[in-house]
């Protein structure tokens, strides 16, 4: 067992992010650059969070890793990649300074646990939450307080993105060591209060190509991925960013949709090319267009990343009527008190003339449940000792 005065303990937590415009492709593989900027909206953490605990002791002996319950490779490259930045930052830190106020040897171990509160069934980007999760909590675990773009960029591009709330970019940068490659806040969760989130979760089997694979390949062999990177993304930054301080749904709406087709666009235009997206993906498209067509305006926006989940933007005025039409086109399991979780939605119902709109035949049970959510803030300290996910053995807690 650890003794108590050696030991630090630290919990927190840390968000997905969706983005909106999207990364895909990397300039260096092994510092995780991307080929182009890209931005993103944090989704709060009531609905989706990963919870992680850090503690560092003179008594361990290794460092180790426990990822929902099970314990797993720490030499695992990416979390070496992390574990190595944090403890260099630690150590820069330390030498700048003439005393050093913490009695806390840089050579002590870590042990590390963390739980995600959403399943992983839903094909979520667990990873960003993940490592902006673990970059945050080593960091006051170790007394690092610079930015963290670099570390939880070196475990998934995109957990720079989740360190922070509201609308983040990540900005692609120039410089060949990435240091100039790093998220930063555009606008905070509270800029927006209207924008809401639904996830809606697909029946899906597991991808056939990964991401890291699938980007890897579309660098090699896609010319629209060079042109989009080039040509069309600093100029959609630029106008996104533009949109969302505006707080101009119809503006933001319509460019989220186009850039998560172009992206799409690009998993075909590789060789061989990939699909992401299954029959329901494309029905929700379709249910989509039509919804906003109904309307005469954009009321609803969809964006997918690399797998068939359909992650919805709209108001909190359109929800209600919304949610009616993804149940009526999409009709759910006997489930139906659980088909949507998060932000209670109120029932509504759908005029027979949005019905006739829509013009689909139902297709029941394609889609699994719904998530309501809606924009949220960055990582946060958990200061209660019973949050912490590690006993004071510095071992995971045994499940209740």
């Amino acid at each position: 067992m650890a003794s108590e005065e050696s030991l630090v303990e630290v919990t927190c937590t840390a968000p997905v992010n969706i983005a909106v415009i999207k990364y895909w492709g990397k300039r260096d593989e092994e510092l995780i650059l991307p080929i182009n900027s890209s931005l993103s909206v944090t989704l709060h953490q009531d609905q989706l969070k990963t919870t992680t605990t850090a503690v560092i002791s003179k008594d361990f002996t290794e460092d180790q890793i426990w990822l929902n319950g099970q314990k797993e490779n720490i030499e695992q490259p990416r979390i070496q990649a992390c574990l190595r930045q944090i403890r260099c930052l630690a150590r820069k830190r330390k030498s700048g300074e003439e005393e050093d106020p913490l009695p806390l040897s840089l050579s002590y171990k870590v042990h590390i646990a963390s739980v995600n509160n959403f399943p992983t069934a839903a094909g979520l980007a667990s990873s960003a939450a993940g490592y902006a999760c673990l970059a945050y909590a080593l960091a006051r675990v170790y007394g690092v307080e610079s930015d963290l773009s670099e570390v939880a960029r070196r475990g998934s591009g995109s957990a720079c993105r989740s360190l922070y709330g509201g609308f983040v970019e990540w900005q692609m940068g120039e410089q060949a060591d990435g240091k100039d490659s790093v998220a930063r806040q555009v606008a905070p969760e509270s800029h927006w209060p209207e924008l809401r989130v639904l996830i809606l979760v697909v029946s899906a089997e597991k991808k056939l190509t990964g991401s890291t694979v699938g980007m890897q390949t579309s660098v090699e062999t896609s010319p629209l991925l060079k042109f989009r990177a080039e040509a069309v993304v600093p100029a959609r930054m630029a106008e996104m960013i533009r949109y969302i301080k505006e707080r101009n749904f119809e503006g933001f709406g319509q460019l989220t949709m186009k850039d998560s087709n172009q992206f799409h666009a690009i998993c075909l235009d590789t060789f061989p090319p990939i699909s992401y997206l299954n029959d329901t993906s494309r029905r929700i498209i379709h249910l989509v267009h039509r919804f906003n067509a109904h309307h005469g305006q954009t009321k609803v926006a969809y964006t997918f990343d690399a797998g068939p989940n359909a992650v919805i933007f709209t108001l909190d005025d359109t929800v209600a009527e919304f949610v009616a039409a993804v149940k009526y086109s999409f009709p759910p399991e006997s489930n139906g008190d659980r088909f949507l979780k998060g932000l209670p939605v109120r029932p509504a119902l759908l005029s027979d003339e949005l019905k006739a709109a829509l013009g689909m035949d139902p297709t029941p049970s394609s889609i699994k449940y719904i998530i309501a959510t809606q924009v949220g803030p960055g990582p946060q300290m958990l200061d209660q000792p019973h949050a912490h996910l590690l006993g004071p053995d510095g071992l995971p807690k045994p499940v209740a």
